[in-house]
């Protein structure tokens, strides 16, 4: 990927367009981008990421300040980057989220970020995305990095160049995770994790159940076998007890349960044998019963015909001795039979007779109401015979059917009138509300204007919430830093004055440790005369004379005194390490905040920090504001609305009401003229219909009471004949006869019942007594209470048989049952058992359990082969910058107090050949390894991307840190890194830089406080 033309404008400290030709530097491969403290030398690379990624890396966390704040309201904010990769131009055009002020009327409105993307074909920009989401996934596509992993590869952003060189192992892994994707490595840990665990929780699960089914199993087969086994078999009581089959059962397996097993089967044999011994004994006693109820169901039948044989002889007498009086209620029920028509026919000539007096009473009360009738204008008939009253009542008939209908137009008048009353205010009202509508309407365009204005301000003040919340986080963040600085410079100065003690200890106990060796070694001469004897040879020359031998010093040096100096020196050298590191931590954190704090004083900071709580809360209320005036906004236009709405609806109803007072005020008219012609001489048609219905009433009462009398008559004669035929009929001398002879249903029934009744009985008893007495019976009474005591003694017997073998069955078949069960259920375990301890070893081998001595989880391991990939690649470069002092390696050392491990790196020192931990590093040692540990990350990430080609990289990090000699060797790697054709940008404001680099792009403060970009002349030609 090679970059190749980056335009700013609106952004950071850049207002106008700033244009920057970075192919101006390819054939210099290397750059050096110059300018002051806080001119904007970083905000270029934050362009270049934001073109990208649409977010900038020092504003992941904090204030997302994006736009210049230097730009007027009409400015632009726009970053534009033109690049090159896989043969393919693309430029990205993209502007963050701001306000600008609105088209139309007064205030600002939000501008929604954008993002698009082109590809230059055949010398011309074509659109391939217009959004930002189809911009990030073109991205994606294109160049093949993530963000954190172009921030890791092509952009060394300032504050993160250190991070993966003195980041803690845990830190480490996260960031690898990130470049390399290997959270699914993760995923299959934690999928085998909780495969372990429910193996292990099934297998659990089958133990208990198989132990509480053998227990159970036991309990049926207790008392089956012998003492000793029914006691082991009773308690579940085996080899090991209760705490080792507790602890079995978590295994999956439980030491004796194959001889309990085996126990049980034994048990289900014995219980089979009982129960067939129990069926024996129970179709032996089943014949017993059998035998006594044949015996006592024989004497018990004779016995009952000997009692039934007595009493149907007693039964007998009875029945004759009641002969004669059944023959008298024999002549009562003939009589009662033969008279019930005569019933009939009188209870007939009664109700005729009484039909005549009522008929006749009738005509009576008919005549003297027609009589009666009053003074009335009518045409009644003279003489009132009933053809000419029915004529009369024909006539009226038709009279009252032509005044019908006007007596109900009658009744409703009042009822039309005060309707028509109703629709002439329904009317008025109309007109009132359409009045009201009107003069509402009149009001509305003016209020809604108000709230527009007010709700245009509000949205204005509340658009700057969060710029205000960022600032405010921003500051907070930096006064924190800048409170912090005082602390953190005194401990640096004491971390300073304690590596500068640690250093003079070393150095006197390394200067103590050279006197020692140089004292020994001058007095080694005399130290070996003391050996010499004479006669002897001489352990250096061999001679046996020595003639001359080396005096002794008087304070001579004894090895262990040499020990102790070299314990000394170790134990200095080790303090002094100690003191070092701890120095460039203090260094390290001071740094970290006076960056965080952005050189700003704290005081500063406490009122910028007293001005963006005030505007935070300032929009806060305008937001609140403009929910509420946005509510206003809408309750106006739903009240428009329901006002056309109204309006339109009132027209509709003043027409219609109109048009319905019109006609029934026509239609009041025409109906009392109807009326009042109806009427006649009455008070009204009402009172002349009701007053001719009673006439019509009479009439025809009279007429039907004439005719009612003479067919009475008739009847009553008629009824009268009938009752003397009836009584002739039935053979009765005078109805007075017949009638005294008669009986009710229930006294006929009761005769005929009673009669019936002894005549069965009689015959009965005397067939009953003929079957009996043909039997040879003794006249003795038959006991049978001897054969009842041994059918009793015979049932009780097979009860129990059968109650023994239903239980001996039952417990033979639940115990082989059980023991089928069981034994299956034991190898399923067993099995499960087997499998569960595979999964386990491996699940606790994937975690960094034991059996893993080195506490390294999968995706560790799989990152632990990629970071020896880095440190390999590392090492090409850290051992010519170093002078081949230094070599970083990888260590899987365990880490202390069970800390995650296998991602650790160490610092191999070649001139003590002792490896050291990264913060023992200087902080120009700590630049170089982490520049050639970036650039070795960079090498194999672009290769696990499918070989990205990095034809430009930039480097922003503090190279003030480095001494001359250090610097040169810093710049002779970054002359190697342009090698085949890439270019190289650094940030530093390091004059020798500026020296050795002569292609610079300078960014310049101007007096109004905004920044341009100045590219040298030479370099644009």
């Amino acid at each position: 990927m090679r970059i190749q033309r980056i335009e700013i404008e609106g952004f950071g400290p850049f207002r106008a367009r700033q244009e920057i030709d970075l192919d101006a530097y390819a054939g210099d491969g290397i750059f050096l981008i110059s300018g002051r403290t806080g001119a904007g030398k970083s905000s270029i690379l934050d362009a270049v990421c934001f073109a990208l990624y649409g977010s900038a890396p020092r504003y992941e966390e904090g204030e997302k300040r994006l736009r210049s704040d230097h730009a007027e309201p009409d400015d632009r904010t726009e970053v534009a980057l033109e690049f090159t990769t896989g043969g393919r131009t693309w430029r990205i055009e993209r502007s963050p989220d701001y306000l600008r002020p609105k088209k139309r009327g007064d205030g600002m409105t939000p501008q929604a970020a954008t993002a698009r993307m082109f590809e230059r074909v055949d010398g011309a920009w074509e659109g391939r995305a217009a959004r930002p989401v189809d911009v990030a996934h073109l991205v994606d596509e294109v160049i093949g990095l993530s963000q954190q992993q172009f921030l890791q590869v092509i952009l060394l952003a300032q504050g993160r160049f250190a991070r993966f060189l003195l980041a803690r192992n845990d830190e480490r892994q996260a960031l690898l995770r990130t470049l390399f994707g290997t959270q699914r490595f993760e995923d299959y840990t934690a999928a085998l994790e909780q495969r372990r665990k429910d193996a292990v929780a099934h297998v659990e699960r089958g133990s208990q159940a198989l132990i509480a089914r053998i227990e159970q199993a036991e309990h049926t087969a207790a008392g089956i076998l012998d003492a000793g086994i029914d006691a082991g078999i009773a308690t579940g009581e085996t080899e090991g007890g209760d705490g080792a089959r507790a602890e079995a059962a978590a295994a999956g397996s439980e030491p004796g349960l194959a001889e309990r097993i085996a126990r049980l089967e034994r048990a289900a044999l014995r219980a089979r044998h009982v129960a067939e011994e129990a069926d024996a004994a129970e179709q032996e006693t089943a014949k017993a019963h059998a035998a006594a109820e044949a015996e006592h169901g024989a004497r018990t039948a004779r016995r009952d015909k000997q009692r039934r044989r007595d009493t149907a002889r007693a039964t007998l007498a009875g029945l004759d001795a009641e002969a004669t009086a059944i023959d008298a209620l024999r002549a009562e029920l003939d009589a009662a039979q033969r008279a019930e028509p005569v019933r009939a026919a009188r209870d007939g000539a009664l109700r005729a007779l009484a039909a005549l007096e009522a008929a006749n009473d009738a005509l009576d009360a008919a005549r003297a109401a027609w009589e009666m009738r009053g003074e009335v204008e009518d045409d009644a008939p003279s003489p009132a015979d009933p053809e000419a009253l029915d004529a009369y009542v024909s006539a009226a008939q038709q009279r009252i059917g032509a005044w019908q209908p006007v007596r109900d137009v009658e009744a409703g008048l009042d009822d039309a009138a005060a309707a028509l009353a109703d629709l002439r205010e329904r009317a008025a009202d109309a007109a009132a509300r359409a009045a009201r509508i009107e003069e509402r309407a009149a009001a509305l365009p003016a209020e809604r204007e108000r709230i527009e204005e007010a709700l245009d301000r509000a949205t204005a003040t509340a658009a700057t919430a969060e710029s205000h919340r960022q600032a405010l986080a921003l500051r907070e963040a930096q006064l924190d830093a800048a409170r912090a600085v005082a602390d953190l410079a005194a401990a640096y100065a004491a971390a300073v004055a304690a590596a500068q003690e640690a250093k003079a200890r070393k150095d006197a106990a390394e200067a103590r440790l050279d006197e020692l060796h140089r004292r020994r070694i001058a007095d080694i001469a005399g130290e070996l005369a003391e050996q010499l004897a004479d006669g002897e040879p001489c352990a250096v020359c061999g001679a046996t004379e020595h003639p001359s031998p080396a005096p002794r010093r008087h304070d001579p040096v004894t090895s262990d005194a040499i020990d102790a100096a070299e314990r000394d020196r170790a134990d200095a050298v080790q303090a002094e390490d100690a003191a070092a590191g701890a120095r460039r931590a203090a260094e390290l954190a001071l740094r970290e905040a006076e960056g965080r704090a952005g050189g700003r004083a704290a005081a500063d900071l406490e009122a910028e920090i007293a001005a963006a709580r005030a505007g935070l809360t300032a929009a806060e209320d305008a937001a609140a504001e403009r929910e509420r005036l946005a509510a206003e906004r809408t309750r106006l236009e739903t009240e428009r609305q329901q006002q056309d709405d109204r309006r339109a609806a009132l027209i509709a109803e003043r027409s219609d009401l109109d048009a319905r007072i019109a006609a029934g005020a026509e239609a009041l008219e025409r109906d009392r003229s109807a009326v009042a012609a109806a009427r006649g001489a009455f008070a009204s048609v009402a009172a002349r219909i009701d007053v001719e219905h009673r006439l019509v009433a009479l009439a025809t009462a009279y007429a039907e009471a004439q005719r009612a009398a003479v067919r009475a008559e008739a009847t009553a004669v008629d009824a009268r004949d009938r009752l003397q035929e009836a009584v002739e009929a039935a053979g009765f001398d005078s109805a007075d006869a017949a009638l005294a002879a008669l009986r009710d249903a229930a006294e006929r029934a009761a005769l005929d019942a009673r009669i019936r009744e002894h005549d069965a009985a009689l015959a009965a008893t005397k067939a009953t007594l003929m079957d009996l007495e043909l039997e040879i019976l003794p006249e003795e009474p038959i006991d049978t209470v001897e054969s009842e005591l041994a059918l009793a003694a015979a049932k009780a017997a097979w009860g129990d048989a059968v109650k023994a073998h239903t239980e001996a069955a039952q417990r033979a078949r639940a115990l082989e049952d059980g023991v089928e069960r069981i034994r299956s259920e034991h190898e399923k375990i067993a099995a499960l058992e087997e499998e569960a301890a595979a999964i386990r070893r491996l699940a606790d081998t994937v975690a960094g359990r034991a059996p893993n001595a080195k506490r390294m989880k999968l995706e560790t391991f799989v990152l632990a082969a990629e970071l020896e990939e880095i440190v390999a690649a590392a090492n090409l470069r850290l051992a010519e910058m170093s002078g081949d002092r230094y070599l970083l390696q990888h260590t899987d050392a365990l880490a202390a107090r069970g800390a995650a491990s296998g991602l650790g790196l160490e610092v191999m020192d070649r001139f003590t050949g002792r490896a050291r931990p990264p913060h023992s590093l200087s902080g120009g040692e700590t630049f170089l390894a982490s520049l050639a540990l970036a650039l070795g990350l960079a090498e194999v990430v672009t290769s696990r991307a499918g070989g990205i080609r990095l034809d430009t990289l930039f480097i922003d990090e503090g190279f003030g840190s480095l001494d001359a000699e250090t610097l040169d060797t810093a710049m002779r790697t970054l002359d190697e890194l342009r090698q085949g054709g890439r270019t190289v940008g650094v940030i530093s404001h390091v004059e020798a830089m500026k020296e050795q680099i002569p292609a610079q792009l300078r960014v310049e403060q101007t007096p109004q406080g905004w920044s341009v970009v100045t590219q040298d002349a030479a370099l644009t030609v």
